[in-house]
């Protein structure tokens, strides 16, 4: 109000052009915009500034105002974190100033801001990959949550398989081992009993022989093992049948 009253010659503020009041100003008869013929120079000796242009037009087309470019030096400004927060964080902030200024406005092309440059304070490890890279390729397809997961995970996944690799290589044997030795037990109670049945004895000792049969068949009926493994079973259960008929 001042500067409308005359009782000030000049104002400056720093906002974005869209705001309210820099567009009543820009459109108000008698109020101009201050040049900055030395942008340029203010720019390269101070690395917080930046020359911009005003294009000619820009603020109402139809009225052409303003009627020329306008020289003009624009403050920096960087979005700074912690060194504690969350890379995931990082990551979605920078996405959102993307969407934010990524696009066109009145002293930027598309695509010109965010802008990567040197700064007092060094660029977040997530910003570079981002300046790098766009967006993660798995947030493209996937819900957020999943793709950031994922995305932590690739190393602890690349260690997993590098240890289920090795373990492809031992566990099916292992497990073929322990199916087996289930069925493999109780061929040396059948072994012996057939050599025993061999040396030819007695009446007494033959029924004795023909119990432990009974109860070496009963034991083996109660073993279950893969239907992959079956034959091992049967051809245990048939040795048995085949001792029991040299018996009788």
């Amino acid at each position: 109000m001042a500067l409308l009253d005359d009782r000030i010659d000049a104002v400056l503020f720093v906002s974005a052009p869209e705001s309210t009041l820099v567009q009543m100003l820009l459109q108000t008869p008698g109020v101009n915009l201050l040049d900055f013929p030395q942008a340029e120079a203010y720019a390269r000796r101070f690395p917080f500034l930046s020359p911009v242009t005003l294009p000619r037009g820009i603020v109402a087309i139809d009225r052409d105002i303003p009627a020329r470019n306008h020289p003009l030096v624009a403050t920096t400004t960087s979005l700074v974190v912690r060194d504690g927060t969350h890379p995931a964080l990082v990551q979605l902030m920078i996405q959102a100033a993307d969407r934010i200024h990524g696009g066109p406005g009145w002293c930027r092309r598309s695509g010109e801001f965010p802008l990567r440059r040197e700064a007092d304070l060094p660029v977040a490890t997530e910003a570079n990959r981002f300046y790098d890279d766009g967006a993660p390729f798995l947030q493209r397809y996937l819900p957020w949550w999943l793709a950031n997961l994922l995305d932590r995970m690739w190393l602890a996944l690349v260690a997993i398989v590098a240890v289920l690799v090795p373990l492809s290589r031992i566990v099916p044997p292992l497990y073929e081992y322990r199916v087996r030795a289930r069925v493999f037990k109780w061929h040396a109670q059948q072994r012996a009993i057939e050599d025993e049945v061999a040396s030819q004895p007695a009446a007494g000792a033959r029924a004795a022989l023909l119990a432990r049969l009974d109860d070496l068949d009963a034991r083996v009926a109660r073993v279950t093992v893969p239907l992959s493994y079956a034959d091992e079973l049967y051809a245990l259960r048939h040795n048995i049948a085949m001792v029991r008929g040299r018996l009788g």
